[in-house]
């Protein structure tokens, strides 16, 4: 099975207290982290990356990196948690991923690899545990506020889908609660004409009869869908940029490559900006996040430009409440193994 790995620090077995597994389980990638545990923050090792649409299932993945690390280490692994990019059950025994063929299932790990102690959450609330051991250059600041300490605080992403977390103080524990949810599946609400052809477009192309969520205009998927919607128009001339993307089946690594280049791509990221901080503001709202936004996912980091002003004047308009909007602050997580260090995080605290 082809992957990849990252050692980030030589190591030994006398380095630590003990050694855990962490990961980061998502409809294209599956990242799964070596820990390190002797302080309250664990130390990421080494990572190990692999194609989660070549791979038939998780323990897979997991048996190639406990083998990995006993054979070059000498370190037997027994202790993991897993953030997974989809629906975990009740029970939090069973992940669906939302983007991929196959699901998680803690029995199933249990019983095929080494592991004995197994943790299953979402994947931003994950990212949300994350937060906590970032560095100040993990974080850019898109909009200054001043936090107000022990407020609830939101993460969101857009990647191959689209998620969202609250964090919420617990005074008893002194420490902050993640609150995952599916947030990212809710009902888009177009609120120009554009937006409502947008909806109307993917609806028939995609053969969708209920509502058009968040997620197919807001994620990887998303811009595909926007950049189609623009090129069907007409309104955009046909260059070599956008013959690329059409051959490669409007990828939007292409239209993210193409931004500042070619007026289709240009507009295509206009719409999603916008789209974007709606987002943001909706569920900042939904929880009053004066301790601040946290954007994470796969598409920001690679194009933060298009956090500028008037991201900030969207996430700030609002006809009664936007006085609560601009005592909000908001960042860009720059650092893409944040959701590793929440579950390496986790995963030390079983």
């Amino acid at each position: 099975m082809p992957f990849t790995i990252k050692e980030y620090k030589k190591f030994s077995k006398n380095n630590y207290r003990h050694f855990v597994l962490g990961g980061d389980i998502g409809g294209t990638n599956t990242n799964l982290g070596i820990f390190g545990v002797k302080s309250k923050k664990p130390k990421l090792l080494a990572l190990f990356h692999f194609d989660s649409k070549k791979i038939k299932g998780l323990h897979y993945a997991v048996n190639e990196a406990l083998e990995h690390v006993k054979k070059n280490y000498g370190i037997p692994l027994n202790t993991a948690c897993f953030g997974v990019a989809g629906v975990l059950s009740s029970s939090k025994e069973h992940a669906k991923i939302t983007n991929a063929r196959w699901d998680v299932s803690k029995k199933m790990l249990l019983e095929k690899t080494q592991l004995k102690k197994i943790l299953l959450v979402n994947d931003f609330e994950a990212i949300g545990y994350g937060i906590s051991i970032l560095s100040k250059r993990d974080i850019m600041v898109i909009k200054r506020a001043q936090k107000v300490p022990k407020a609830p605080i939101l993460v969101i992403g857009a990647g191959t889908g689209l998620g969202k977390a609250a964090l919420i103080y617990n005074e008893n524990s002194k420490s902050y609660a993640a609150i995952p949810s599916e947030a990212g599946h809710s009902d888009f609400a177009a609120q120009t004409a554009d937006e409502l052809a947008l909806v109307n477009f993917i609806k028939k192309r995609k053969k969708i009869s209920a509502n058009i969520s968040y997620e197919q205009v807001l994620s990887g998927q998303g811009l595909s869908n926007i950049y189609l919607f623009l090129r069907k128009s007409g309104e955009f001339k046909e260059t070599k940029h956008t013959r690329e993307i059409d051959n490669g089946s409007f990828k939007p690594e292409l239209i993210s490559k193409y931004r500042g280049i070619d007026k289709t791509c240009k507009e295509t990221f206009k719409i999603f900006k916008v789209i974007y901080a709606r987002f943001a503001k909706n569920f900042a709202l939904d929880c009053l996040a004066w301790g601040g936004v946290y954007i994470a996912g796969g598409i920001a980091p690679k194009n933060r430009e298009i956090f500028d002003r008037e991201f900030v004047k969207v996430f700030e308009q609002n006809y009664k409440v936007a006085g609560a909007l601009r005592k909000t602050p908001v960042y860009l997580i720059l650092n893409h193994n944040v959701g590793l260090l929440g579950v390496g995080l986790l995963a030390s605290k079983i």
